[in-house]
């Protein structure tokens, strides 16, 4: 069995694809990750800007969750109806250039893409941090434990979507089970004690008051708060992942999403005002991740505190699926515009694309190691680029509304206005409130990726330009001969190969040899008059000559390149380089020749003259296996051949 093989898997044919989607159960750890995950570094994120009121922060967490509680819910609705009125797939990419304009659309693209990488990145870093959170010994790993898990999700998405929904599954349903009992058991017990619980184990205390509420800390706080919504497009974008009726199943998994984010969200606000948790800063050794202080103040540091931090972990570290289901989607579509280069639409061997899985793990690889793998630190690059495609998604539906007819559809144009107009003031504030904390790093990203979307497509334009035809072919009555030249480094084998292909496209046939001392040359000389010229002038052929040219300095392609020049100058026609190429058995062989064939026929190609044409003749090296196997066989054939 291949290495490849072992670990992705058998290759899928394409008749497989239908085997391969899945419906709304796997729908949610696949799609819906990223949202549940969010409940944890969102609240934290929130948090930890209100540190600077010490106690009196946390009153103000529960109306900055209401209110990003009613924009989930406008959300929810939004994309619903996006569901239903695009089941082929309606991400914002899509709904924005259908409705809006290419433009619009690659805006939309761009700020997905970024919160893809964003996300994953992320994801894995809040994932690592509830690890060392349970597990202090482990603070001076967070990288390498970042980039371990990003390489083991990466994997699981290569083997497939119904691979990764099976294996995530698991961890993401016990997480929702065990800390919603949580919840349950700490909301009973702050009912109980009218909003004032005991913790079972003391939460770390609070800060000192540095200072007093604002309007503009209260905005930064809403700002990173809503870093626990940038899932929620995920399954717009991914409708066509899910069996048939996809929009159906799509709109089941949204919900389930949607419901359980929400139930989160809101049970952490009320929860860590009643236990007065706060947040930590991540950098800080005996650090406390807000959701690991909480469970532990409502059930303690036993069993059911470390089976669920296990499971926040695998849900946090897992949440970067979300971006490997999305991201190399969103890349297909805008490749297939030819805004983004063509390998990223081709299926690979489990039937996903991945091209966009190796590039999304290299991006966010380099983020994680940019920003030391720490959460705190890519927050402030977080959410711009998700409510960027928010607002751009909801705009392009209230166009399509108004398209169909706004008065039949009035209910549903409605629901997308409010959706684009608070998404967009969301924006806003996000923009205003972080720009100075990273968030302007995204917003400089996106004209930079509009100028390579645009880029990629003007070189598709110019190949096409330089490349399409629609008229016959153009035929010459008396076509000037082929001319061949073959590059001779000594007589052998692939020397031997190469003159007999050449000679079957042409009588003009020309061998070059690059000499550095006349000892050399004169015995290339004597071979080739022995071995080629007699016996071509006995077989009555005009022989093939051997010209040779002096390299003192023991430069090869120089002089070969200026004797091609001269030679194409000197005739009319077609000119073929015949390449003698050697093909290792082995991998590491080839780290031991010169590949100086491969090199030549480099520099060919980039001196691009459409009259030269360059051609390899391989000569393939056996294994001593091999050549026994075929010696066996001959041997055979002989005996059969003798045989009465």
């Amino acid at each position: 069995m291949s290495l490849l093989k072992a670990f992705l898997g058998r290759r899928l044919a394409s008749s497989e694809a239908e085997d391969t989607k899945i419906g709304a159960v796997r729908g949610v750890p696949v799609l819906g990750l990223d949202a549940l995950a969010s409940a944890a570094y969102g609240p934290e994120a929130a948090l930890a800007i209100l540190i600077p009121l010490g106690a009196a922060g946390l009153v103000y967490m529960r109306p900055i969750t209401l209110v990003i509680l009613a924009l989930l819910l406008i959300l929810y609705l939004s994309y619903r109806q996006t569901i239903t009125a695009y089941p082929n797939g309606g991400g914002a990419y899509i709904v924005a250039k259908q409705n809006l304009g290419t433009l619009p659309g690659l805006c939309a693209a761009a700020a997905l893409i970024l919160d893809y990488i964003l996300n994953a990145a992320v994801g894995i870093s809040a994932g690592v941090g509830a690890l060392v959170s349970a597990f202090p010994g482990l603070h001076e790993q967070i990288l390498p434990l970042c980039l371990g898990i990003l390489v083991f999700i990466a994997l699981m998405n290569l083997r497939g979507v119904r691979e990764s929904g099976l294996a995530f599954g698991i961890p993401t349903y016990a997480f929702v089970v065990l800390f919603g009992i949580i919840l349950l058991i700490g909301i009973s017990r702050a009912v109980a004690a009218n909003g004032h619980p005991v913790p079972a184990v003391m939460p770390p205390p609070l800060a000192a008051a540095a200072g007093t509420a604002s309007l503009w800390l209260l905005l930064r706080a809403f700002a990173s708060g809503c870093t626990a919504m940038t899932g929620v497009e995920a399954v717009s974008n991914g409708v066509p992942l899910f069996r048939e009726p996809a929009a159906k199943y799509a709109n089941r998994t949204l919900t389930a999403i949607c419901a359980i984010l929400g139930i989160l969200l809101g049970g952490i606000a009320y929860l860590t005002q009643a236990y007065g948790i706060g947040a930590m800063k991540q950098e800080v050794t005996g650090y406390q991740s807000v959701l690991s202080s909480l469970i532990a103040a409502i059930v303690g540091r036993g069993g059911l505190y470390y089976a669920t931090i296990g499971c926040l972990l695998c849900v946090l570290c897992l949440s970067a699926n979300t971006s490997f289901a999305g991201f190399p989607r969103i890349c297909r579509l805008i490749a297939e515009d030819d805004f983004l280069p063509h390998a990223f639409a081709n299926v690979g061997r489990r039937l996903v694309y991945s091209i966009g899985i190796l590039v999304l793990t290299t991006l966010a690889a380099a983020l994680l190691i940019a920003f030391g793998g720490i959460t705190e630190h890519l927050i402030p690059l977080f959410a711009v680029g998700a409510f960027g495609a928010f607002t751009f998604s909801q705009l392009g539906m209230v166009i399509h509304w108004r398209r169909l007819g706004a008065r039949k559809h009035w209910g549903q144009l409605a629901i997308n206005a409010i959706g684009a107009a608070t998404t967009a003031v969301a924006l806003g504030i996000i923009i205003v409130a972080k720009f100075h904390d990273g968030a302007w790093i995204t917003v400089l990203l996106i004209p930079l990726l509009l100028l390579l979307f645009y880029s990629v497509r003007n070189h598709y334009r110019k190949v096409e330009g330089q490349t399409g035809r629609t008229t016959p072919i153009e035929l010459d009555k008396d076509p000037a001969p082929v001319a061949v030249v073959i590059p001779v480094k000594s007589w052998d084998n692939l020397t031997e190969k190469a003159l007999r292909f050449a000679l079957t496209l042409s009588a003009d046939v020309t061998a070059v040899h690059i000499y550095s001392d006349n000892a050399e040359c004169d015995a290339i000389r004597r071979c080739w008059k022995e071995y080629v010229e007699e016996p071509m002038q006995r077989a009555g052929l005009a022989p093939t000559p051997l010209v040779c040219l002096s390299s003192p300095y023991r430069r090869l392609f120089t002089p070969l390149l200026e004797y091609l020049d001269q030679f194409r100058k000197e005739r009319n026609g077609m000119i073929a380089v015949i390449l003698p190429d050697l093909v290792e058995a082995r991998w590491w062989e080839y780290l031991l020749h010169t590949q100086r064939a491969n090199v030549l026929r480099s520099l060919l190609l980039l001196k691009g003259n459409q009259r030269v044409a360059v051609v390899s003749v391989p000569w393939y090296l056996e294994r001593r296996r091999s050549v026994a196997k075929r010696r066996e066989v001959e041997n055979i054939a002989a005996d059969m051949e003798s045989a009465p």
